[in-house]
């Protein structure tokens, strides 16, 4: 598939029809709150639904309850073993380089900064790293996980933003677009798959061709289980790399809420790290995964660290050779970071299990109540020749 200017504007002026229709009818026969309190207590795919819960959200719930059809399992079974080998740089990539991507993005940081949520940075990380957790559990799909409801009720979510923002004119929809429209899903999916990739390689982290299309052939099904129209959605790199290149240039630029939101983020990491000598770290990680340019525009201080960090994927790129030579090695490390990515989610969520909810209302200030073997290195597709 190829991308336009108009084919990108078309996917602006659409969300998603099915979500939308549900949480327009739960505001207006005043049953979110019902539903929210119900909810907390499904949390497991096949779990009984609740007596009393909305007949228009049980509705939902079953037209949502199972995957696609066309889901290849093998694939999405290549795309675990490679989270379960690379877990913990993709949770730096994904804190580090997606979630400013996104900050990059103004309208898109404005849609975040109108969620109370964002005032309390380390929820929004929180459920952005136990839903990744979710996804890639053994069985993720089956009775018993807690992926498929967590994806319907963060898909609930997004139409609800919808719903605050449209209502009473409140949104710009003529100059922004629909609020979380076809095209910021899409581009929220490449920035949570092939941008991730794209930091690993950054990082030096050996990845097999095998196990980068299984990644981003696991955020494919996340964006179909989101509510992304699939036939508009990239199928492969290079598409997914057309697309990225062109929704970044398209929108990204410096904004106040996106400088806000960084802030916020790294104040939350250096939280987390203890002690202070490492705190300029996490300053460093951002700008040298998303450049000057992007880092700048989000307030990124300058750090001596800067250039520390570049020996980084050097350092990386020894542990990666000793784990693609000795299976004590890899076992050694996999293990290590997945108690890493275990105890920063604990660390973000103290502990508790992250409840996606329908918000019923708005911040006041917007006037709204593997074991693949590592052959054949995974290398980034070329830019777009002319993404305009």
């Amino acid at each position: 598939m190829t991308y336009t200017q108009a084919s990108m504007d078309a996917l602006r002026d659409s969300g998603d029809e099915l979500a939308d229709v549900t949480v327009a009818t739960l505001f207006a026969r005043g049953e979110v709150g019902t539903f929210n309190t119900l909810m907390r207590y499904v949390s497991t795919a096949g779990a009984p639904l609740p007596d009393g819960l909305p007949e228009v959200a049980r509705e939902y719930l079953h037209a949502t309850g199972a995957p696609p059809a066309w889901v290849d399992w093998a694939e999405m079974e290549k795309a675990r073993l490679f989270f379960i080998d690379n877990n913990v740089h993709i949770s730096t990539a994904l804190s580090f380089a997606s979630m400013p991507a996104c900050y990059v993005i103004p309208h898109v940081a404005k849609l975040l900064a109108t969620t109370h949520s964002l005032e309390y940075p380390s929820k929004r990380m929180a459920e952005t790293g136990q839903f990744t957790v979710y996804l890639m559990q053994p069985g993720a799909f089956e009775a018993g996980s807690r992926f498929i409801p967590a994806a319907q009720k963060v898909r609930l979510l997004h139409a609800s933003i919808r719903h605050h923002l449209k209502k009473d004119n409140r949104w710009d929809t003529d100059g922004l677009g629909v609020p979380i429209c076809q095209e910021d899903m899409i581009g929220g999916q490449m920035l949570f798959s092939l941008l991730v990739l794209d930091s690993l390689h950054r990082l030096n982290i050996h990845m097999s061709i095998e196990g980068a299309e299984a990644y981003l052939y696991a955020w494919r099904v996340v964006g179909a289980m989101l509510g992304v129209d699939q036939s508009q959605v990239p199928k492969d790199m290079e598409s997914a790399r057309q697309f990225l290149d062109l929704y970044m240039i398209r929108h990204m630029g410096p904004s106040e809420d996106g400088a806000r939101l960084t802030r916020q983020l790294i104040d939350l990491y250096e939280e987390v790290v203890p002690g202070t000598f490492f705190d300029p770290i996490v300053s460093a990680l951002i700008r040298h995964l998303v450049g000057d340019t992007c880092a700048d525009w989000l307030d990124v201080p300058r750090t001596a660290w800067d250039t520390v960090v570049k020996a980084v994927p050097h350092l990386l790129g020894v542990l990666e050779t000793i784990e693609d030579r000795s299976p004590l090695g890899a076992w050694a490390l996999d293990r290590l970071g997945h108690l890493t990515t275990i105890l920063e989610l604990s660390s973000l969520t103290r502990g508790r299990v992250m409840h996606y909810a329908i918000p019923e209302q708005l911040k006041k200030d917007y006037g709204v109540s593997s074991t693949t073997p590592r052959t054949h290195r995974w290398t980034p597709p070329a830019p777009a020749a002319d993404p305009l």
